[in-house]
């Protein structure tokens, strides 16, 4: 299955009517089974779906690495997707303590909850991290729309990527569910056994709470998007030691947590000089 399809369309403008074809996301039902059982069922773009297993099961809390995946499937079927994972030993322990049966709508990050514990559970809290220029900040935000491959063709999807000091962006996931995408990148990172303590997460979508847990999950200390933050939010970056910036345009940005990670303007430049010493 293909992540975008080819539709034909009738577009009317002040001009008049007129017919033209569009490409457009595909969605797919994707289910995630464990040792037989269907954890859940998310409607998701159909690429990049070993990250998204991965991720998912990292984000759950289902395992700690890509490596405690004892095998991974991607079952195409007539009518979606399977992704197939088998655990063991207390792997398979701590799924059953968490299993539940799902079926979530588009990008859903809460789908299935059943307690307000469970949805407020505490974020991971990250170690001490480094700091960023405010140029190195924008730099990356406003070079990540031309790497969405699939935004640019479709107009349609959210990106989730990480970016480090020294070697740009390390990997970019797109998805129509903006939680899919950062599942698919924290996977596309854990797979690579990618180091995140010392990059940025960078989102195309507004930041709500499980966007944060998702973030302390994978390791990284600072995360930038777009889009503003929920006041939930806030206060769970807060709580997990991370720097969160939010409205990021071409003329700056907001930090609502932990700014001392960012140096801005002479600061920065100061703290340049110091190190070309």
């Amino acid at each position: 299955m293909e992540p975008a399809r080819i539709v034909d369309r009738q577009i009317w403008r002040d001009s008049g009517v007129s017919s033209s074809r569009r490409s457009i996301p595909e969605e797919a039902a994707v289910a995630l089974t464990y040792n037989g059982g269907t954890y859940a069922v998310m409607m998701a773009t159909p690429q990049d779906l070993e990250d998204f297993a991965v991720g998912f099961s990292l984000s759950e809390g289902i395992i700690r690495s890509a490596a405690e995946l004892d095998s991974l499937e991607v079952l195409h079927l007539g009518d979606g997707i399977e992704l197939r994972i088998w655990l063991s030993g207390p792997k398979a322990d701590r799924l059953q303590a968490r299993r539940r049966h799902v079926a979530g709508p588009t990008g859903c990050g809460l789908c299935g909850i059943d307690s307000v514990t469970e949805a407020l559970r505490p974020a991971s809290v990250v170690g001490p991290g480094r700091q960023f220029s405010s140029e190195q900040i924008m730099t990356a935000m406003r070079n990540i729309s031309s790497l969405q491959k699939l935004n640019i063709e479709t107009r349609a999807v959210h990106a989730a990527a990480f970016w480090e000091v020294g070697k740009g962006f390390v990997a970019l996931r797109e998805d129509v569910g903006r939680h899919n995408a950062l599942d698919k990148l924290s996977g596309a990172l854990s797979r690579a056994s990618i180091v995140t303590g010392e990059g940025i997460i960078l989102l195309t979508s507004r930041i709500s709470v499980e966007m944060v847990q998702k973030t302390a999950a994978i390791g990284a200390t600072v995360m930038v998007s777009v889009s503003a933050p929920t006041a939930l939010a806030v206060r769970m970056a807060h709580a997990a030691g991370i720097t969160l910036a939010a409205i990021a345009r071409v003329d700056g940005f907001e930090v609502f947590t932990h700014p001392y990670r960012i140096l801005f303007g002479a600061v920065a430049d100061a703290a340049d000089q110091c190190r070309f010493r």
